[in-house]
């Protein structure tokens, strides 16, 4: 329902919570004071996106939990919450609130997964996480976040993110929704070129055009959902959505040429790799494409994830460490949980979500050296490519050796370099820690076959 004057009911509702809140023991508002913040700031993003919308009561509960710190109560609002919002398959038609179908959505659910990332990780991993990222990007340029600590952890511990201080932060996986971009536009548009609704209609424009072409000559992606409909193509999942995401991310890239951007990557992209180069944690994305990446650059990316590595984990892992001392490792930390010998991060040992988070990173730099080393025209360069592939990736399944991710982006790897046998122990591995995971069940008769 649309209301043109204030109420007063719920201006008197917010009075009172306020102070409530006031009245609480200090010890009772535990919330960690960097999300404090970033919550904070989100809430008036949302009042100010409101417009003529009323705010549903449900929101403004579960901004009143959150800054007392109640986990339990947070979370079952936001449940109703995402219900209500009609965009997950959860939602029920009969109960959607369409208020949370505006511009206001977007800094709701930020302040939802801010906090719900700020749970559950270990907070000190959680500031070496951000800290890391945060520091490595130079102030001004872009950063694309994709996973959920690499948006939101990283949001929440800039100084502001609704101004773009110390840098603009985005993400990669929502471009396409008209809420989002007009979202971005109020909080970046004076400084960011921020794509119109035209250009994002234009990019699904495109891709449509190509998954046609695609289609018709029996080209489509693994995991392109596409189906003919009375001769109308028609197309969903996650790889058409990430796709039309990555083009206007492209747009994005090339309308702002004087900022440097850098990207936390989601699903991979193929347009991004010829232009992708390692930056710590994370890596930077260039406006031209690169040539070769050089021996500098490897040099550095190989001493800062050795030292990363050394401080989760203990410094162990080497060139020459083999596919069966990785996964001895695996089955004794992650399965076992047996930390005789354990010179790591114990914290690190005992929170998936840390685990998760890094290793997906390294993985990623990982999987930017096999495609170079797909591409590359020399023997040497390709040596290179491939030597720098092999150690990211025992780095990552050290790290987190039942990330579906890691695991499959790691055993294709040793498919295409014809190590059948270790892919078999990596897959076989990711098994008896996570023994359910319908994944790794169907890669491992897959790789059996092919013995």
């Amino acid at each position: 329902m649309l209301s043109s004057g204030i109420d007063m009911k719920a201006t008197l509702g917010i009075a009172i919570c306020a102070l409530i809140c006031c009245l609480i023991p200090t010890n009772a508002a535990s919330i960690d004071p960097d999300l404090a913040r970033f919550v904070a700031s989100k809430q008036t993003q949302m009042r100010d996106l409101a417009g003529t919308n009323k705010i549903p009561a449900i929101v403004q509960s579960y901004f009143d939990a959150i800054r007392v710190d109640d986990w339990e109560t947070a979370t079952n609002l936001a449940r109703q919450i995402f219900r209500a919002s009609g965009l997950y398959s959860t939602s029920n038609k009969e109960y959607v609130l369409p208020a949370l179908q505006t511009p206001m959505w977007p800094p709701i659910a930020e302040s939802i997964s801010a906090y719900e990332q700020f749970h559950i990780w270990d907070n000190k991993l959680l500031r070496q996480f951000g800290s890391n990222i945060v520091s490595s990007i130079p102030a001004g340029s872009v950063f694309f976040g994709g996973t959920d600590p690499g948006r939101f952890i990283i949001s929440a511990l800039s100084d502001s993110h609704r101004e773009g201080r110390p840098f603009f932060t985005i993400t990669q996986n929502q471009l396409v929704d008209v809420n989002y971009i007009e979202y971005l536009r109020s909080m970046y548009g004076r400084s960011l070129y921020i794509p119109t609704t035209n250009e994002t209609a234009t990019a699904f424009q495109e891709y449509m055009e190509d998954v046609s072409t695609r289609y018709a000559a029996s080209k489509l992606r693994p995991g392109e959902d596409v189906q003919v409909v009375q001769g109308q193509i028609h197309v969903s999942g996650q790889i058409a959505v990430m796709d039309i995401n990555g083009r206007i991310a492209k747009a994005i890239l090339d309308k702002n040429p004087e900022r440097n951007f850098y990207i936390e990557e989601s699903l991979q992209l193929d347009w991004m790799y010829p232009y992708l180069s390692p930056h710590g944690l994370i890596m930077e994305l260039h406006h031209k494409p690169l040539g070769t990446l050089d021996q500098a650059v490897l040099a550095t990316d190989r001493d800062y994830w050795k030292r990363i590595t050394a401080e989760l984990i203990g410094d162990w892992i080497t060139e020459k460490t083999s596919v069966n001392e990785i996964c001895d490792f695996a089955e004794k930390t992650y399965l076992r949980t047996n930390f005789i010998g354990f010179n790591g991060n114990i914290e690190f040992a005992r929170n998936d979500q840390a685990q998760k988070c890094f290793s997906k990173l390294r993985s990623s730099i990982g999987g930017l050296y096999a495609w170079r080393a797909g591409q590359a025209k020399e023997e040497l360069d390709q040596r290179q490519m491939l030597d720098a592939a092999a150690i990211s990736f025992r780095q990552a399944f050290a790290l987190c050796p039942y990330s579906p991710d890691v695991v499959l982006r790691y055993v294709q790897y040793l498919v295409n370099i014809r190590r059948i046998d270790d892919a078999i122990r990596i897959t076989e591995t990711a098994l008896r820690i996570d023994p359910d995971d319908t994944a790794f069940k169907d890669l491992l008769k897959g790789l059996r076959k092919i013995n």
